[in-house]
């Protein structure tokens, strides 16, 4: 089959299926436009509200990583305190 024939095929298709769908609608053109429009926005700010709360949650979990990095820094740092201290005192024996 050549691609001009599959082409023509697929758009005549899709018009006739948006005819018969126009003719066959169960509700004024206004009122499904105003039916989309709403769902449609419904999903957007179901989305936003999604990406908010996914955002706060990284923001959560990176604040517990920067916490739980200097809590782990603080104790490294006072180990090598420690081990200075102990090495020093070997040095003074």
């Amino acid at each position: 089959m050549k691609a001009g024939k599959l082409l023509t095929g697929l758009v005549s298709g899709a018009a006739i299926g948006a005819a018969l769908g126009l003719l066959f609608a169960p509700k004024k053109g206004a009122d499904t436009r105003r039916k989309i429009s709403e769902t449609s926005d419904n999903y957007l700010k179901d989305a936003k509200g999604k990406m908010n709360e996914f955002a706060d949650s990284i923001n959560d979990k990176a604040e517990a990583l920067k916490s739980k990095g200097k809590e782990n820094f603080s104790k490294a740092e006072e180990k090598i305190n420690q081990a200075k201290a102990e090495i020093n005192e070997m040095k003074s024996r």
